[in-house]
């Protein structure tokens, strides 16, 4: 395949992405993390506002502002439990805390979920608040919801809770701190010191006290700069994901058997967006190709892919018990749109 065809296949993707990711926005603004499989058929703040900066950055700003005026009403029609939340401080109880995810109406879900899960709070004001530099945007319609988000975080954004795969609740996730330092840096409050979590000569680690990666780490590279993308802690991490986590695509951390641990799509197109951003660029254009050569014939892309996957013996287990692979999942078809947007391919 000449370099020509290759571009306009992958700029296919990426336009087919977007229009998929417009054609199932709820009316109300929300996304579903995937339209197709029963317990994805909510909207997550975290995946939702990553969708939201992939369609700000491929000149769809209406679908992001639609999110966002979403994630405002979420908040907003909570204030008054955030706000009693916030006057208990230490003694709240865990079982009070903003829900992990929500119906695509702004309700609460009536089944039991992994709640108690600070990321998308900080991801969704920092997402905001992007859009609107980018645009022009004033976010003053959004002041009651960000101000309510501040006040939940600056109150619990140091709290152990669940991590950005809704597991171990009992550590503080360093993805997790650098979500709420990034989205109350970018409201202008008082940030979390994520760098300080760095041992001295280290890299950024999964949880704190631990010495593992995670691949929800490159966020706090690539796009929140927590630590400078380019300096010494950023390049340490990045080099011990690429040497514990990466195959053909990426792993969430070593040890996975969710469908068996498997490489993800969203973590590999991070992987790529990181690379492009520091002067890495055909390594950046091969994690774009990959994810591409993910995508079914109907063009859809999967959560993760089982080529190499850590754990197959697990792969039956979740099969039966919530069916196959998510498919099409929204934040993968958001992240290959981010970097085929940040490598000038769409």
């Amino acid at each position: 395949m000449t370099d020509t065809a290759r571009r306009a296949d992958l700029r296919t993707l990426a336009e087919s992405s977007v229009a998929l990711i417009a054609a199932h926005q709820h009316p109300s603004g929300a996304y579903p993390a995937c339209p197709t499989y029963p317990v994805y058929r909510y909207c997550w703040l975290r995946d939702g506002a990553f969708i939201a900066d992939a369609m700000s950055r491929a000149g769809r700003p209406e679908s992001a502002e639609a999110f966002f005026a979403w994630c405002a009403g979420v908040i907003e029609a909570r204030s008054g439990r955030i706000a009693e939340l916030v006057a208990l401080g230490e003694a709240a109880p865990v079982e009070r805390m903003l829900p992990t995810r929500y119906t695509l109406e702004g309700g609460d879900g009536d089944e039991p979920w992994w709640d108690f899960q600070l990321d998308g709070y900080g991801t969704w004001l920092w997402a905001l608040h992007a859009h609107a530099a980018r645009h022009g945007r004033s976010v003053e319609p959004y002041a009651g919801a960000i101000k309510s988000t501040v006040d939940y975080l600056v109150a619990f954004g140091d709290r152990p809770c669940y991590d950005w795969w809704e597991e171990h609740a009992e550590h503080r996730h360093v993805a997790t701190l650098g979500a709420v330092s990034a989205g109350l840096r970018a409201a202008g409050a008082a940030s979390p010191a994520v760098d300080a979590l760095i041992p001295a000569g280290g890299h950024l680690s999964k949880w704190v006290g631990s010495t593992a990666v995670d691949g929800s780490l490159l966020a706090c590279l690539t796009p929140f700069e927590v630590v400078d993308p380019a300096g010494p802690a950023a390049e340490r991490t990045y080099q011990r994901v690429v040497s514990d986590l990466l195959r053909g695509g990426v792993y969430r951390y070593l040890g996975d058997t969710f469908y068996g641990g498997g490489e993800w799509l969203i973590l590999t197109a991070w992987l790529g967006w990181h690379e492009a951003r520091t002067g890495r660029r055909d390594l950046a254009l091969s994690r774009l190709d990959w994810v591409a050569a993910q995508a079914t014939p109907e063009g859809h892309l999967p959560e993760q892919v089982s080529g190499a996957t850590q754990r197959p013996e697990f792969i039956a287990e979740w099969t039966a018990r919530w069916g196959p692979v998510a498919t099409p999942l929204l934040w993968s078809h958001a992240m290959y749109v981010t970097l085929a947007v940040e490598l000038g391919v769409l």
